[in-house]
């Protein structure tokens, strides 16, 4: 079935009446780096001078919730930090409530401030991430490593100081520690940021996929662990709810498998192109352009 593509106001007025919670993926879809997208600020108002219920979905995983509102702070966005799910929050509740890690145990960390400090918060011990003897260049040799025996978990997200030395710790835990879980906070191959697209954390963890010949559990979109994370915190009734994304195989998949409707916008990584062939893999309920075309139900423009 083809996705109904919105263009007028009587569309976008329809749109918002037939939700009364919306979910928004925030990479691409709010903004690119430091710069919101053209009218993003505006309709978020608009939504909540009408009484709807915003909730905010991301696979960023570098940033804590506390940190992340701060980004909104910056741009001049209204977010709560119980508004605010991303995929370091849902893989630190993952690790201390799902699979229940016992005390005694660590997770070896590749990943950021953000992902370390979201662990704290749930109170689950970690090594590796940030500690200055991990960030390295030099070169990694088995004779100098002692196997931590109580790292009970690797963690991978993005890390933009990944290097040897991590990659080789990791795959000692997980080949050497007994039930030692492969997790990654999300798989996003890509990321869009100011003026392009960026590794994403599917690619940090891409060579150890290789490496171990397996995935990892997966715990960010589109996987229902982080949904199961939002309805613990929120009461949203599915049928009048949408989940507004610019990832076919993340923001939609995971609003679908959520029994959720799902609007996707053209200002991120996916092309018009990728959902208008014969049988495209993942087809999304509404398309925008932009989430600024919501605009108009003011009579606005959309601003910066």
């Amino acid at each position: 079935m083809a996705p109904t593509f919105l263009n007028t106001k009587s569309e976008y007025e329809t749109l918002v009446d037939k939700y009364d919670t919306f979910m928004f993926d925030c990479d691409g879809v709010l903004w690119h780096g430091d710069r919101l997208v053209p009218g993003a600020r505006q309709v978020l108002s608009i939504l909540r001078d009408r009484k709807k219920h915003i909730i905010f979905v991301t696979n960023n995983a570098t940033k804590s919730r506390k940190n992340y509102r701060k980004k909104f702070e910056s741009l001049g966005v209204q977010a709560e930090v119980d508004e605010i799910f991303g995929s370091a929050y849902a893989s630190a509740v993952y690790l201390s409530t799902v699979v229940s890690l016992p005390k005694t145990k660590k997770v070896y960390v590749i990943g950021q401030a953000g992902l370390e400090e979201e662990l704290d918060e749930e109170g689950v011990a970690h090594i590796g991430g940030t500690d200055p003897e991990d960030n390295t260049t030099e070169p990694f040799s088995l004779d100098d490593f002692k196997l931590d025996e109580s790292v009970g978990a690797v963690l991978c997200g993005l890390d933009t100081r990944l290097n040897y030395t991590k990659l080789c710790k990791a795959l000692q835990y997980i080949t050497r520690n007994e039930g030692c879980l492969f997790l990654a906070t999300n798989t996003d191959p890509t990321y869009p940021a100011a003026g392009g697209f960026l590794p994403g954390a599917g690619s940090i963890s891409a060579p150890l996929r290789y490496a171990l010949g397996r995935d990892p559990v997966s715990i960010g979109k589109p996987n229902k662990t982080m949904l199961d994370c939002i309805k613990a915190k929120h009461d949203f009734d599915p049928a009048r709810t949408i989940m507004i994304g610019d990832r076919l195989d993340t923001d939609i998949l995971f609003g679908q498998q959520g029994g959720v409707s799902t609007l996707l916008v053209l200002t991120g990584v996916t092309k018009v192109s990728e959902i208008s062939g014969e049988k495209p893999p993942i087809v999304p309920d509404f398309v925008l352009k932009s989430i600024g075309d919501l605009v108009a139900l003011t009579g606005e423009e959309a601003m910066a």
